[in-house]
């Protein structure tokens, strides 16, 4: 009868382990803010097949791989980053009040080492496998919405010009992954987004805010489908 009230007990025991491991997993996929890294892939692809020449019959399905796993790694840590930088002020709201940090479930020592890995893991990854350039974009993403466009949140309207520049460099950094460069064409797509994420540039911004994820996707391939004629019309006339 002990026999089996102890293995009764251990069996609970294993199970509550089992438990908590897959919330703590959940905690840091939490931290990764995986839909709107969904969203940046999107845009990177995008700009990925955009960069190639409309003639081109041999796509490089493995460097769009690449590059698309290098940004997931960068847009990962960049969201762990967010949550350790705003931990505080994220107490204070019910939106964030329940996440993973604000909420005491994760130490942030750990949250910051985790964000830190993924972003230079990302980094370096880009780097070595796909191109320097798209590792240097990458990087100046993370550090101007870490540094420059999260701490004005809470000081001025004017933040969202300021957030307009990560906003649109996903596109740019899939062009400059696809042809190692950036062309006058990758500048004129990374405006039309600049000026489109931009509150006082678009006043359809905050419409576009509040659509649900999928007309948000629908959104940005329409404009994308119309920008493609534009593209082709423009590599004609530069060609002649």
């Amino acid at each position: 009868m002990a026999t089996q009230s102890s293995l009764a007990l251990e069996c609970a025991k294993a199970r509550r382990r089992d438990l908590v491991r897959s919330k703590v997993l959940a905690d840091y996929w939490a931290l990764t803010k995986p839909e709107v890294n969904f969203l940046i892939l999107i845009a990177i692809f995008a700009g990925f097949c955009l960069a190639r020449p409309v003639e081109s019959y041999d796509f490089p399905f493995l460097l769009l791989v690449h590059t698309l796993v290098g940004m997931l790694l960068v847009a990962s840590g960049a969201g762990a980053l967010n949550h350790f930088v705003e931990r505080r002020f994220d107490t204070h709201m019910r939106r964030t009040a329940r996440r993973p940090l604000a909420s005491g479930r994760l130490e942030p020592v750990a949250v910051l080492w985790f964000g830190i890995l993924l972003s230079c893991a990302g980094g370096i990854y880009l780097a070595m496998v796909v191109n320097a350039l798209a590792s240097l974009l990458a990087a100046l993403t993370l550090l101007s919405y870490l540094f420059l466009y999260t701490p004005r949140k809470r000081r001025t309207p004017l933040c969202t010009l300021v957030g307009a520049f990560p906003g649109a460099m996903p596109p740019l950094i899939g062009w400059a992954a696809a042809s190692g460069r950036l062309s006058f064409e990758a500048w004129m797509l990374f405006s039309m987004l600049f000026l489109g994420n931009s509150r006082t540039s678009w006043p359809l911004h905050g419409c576009i805010a509040r659509t649900t994820s999928g007309r948000a996707i629908w959104f940005f391939l329409a404009g994308s489908e119309e920008f493609v004629s534009w593209l082709g019309r423009a590599r004609f006339r530069l060609s002649l």
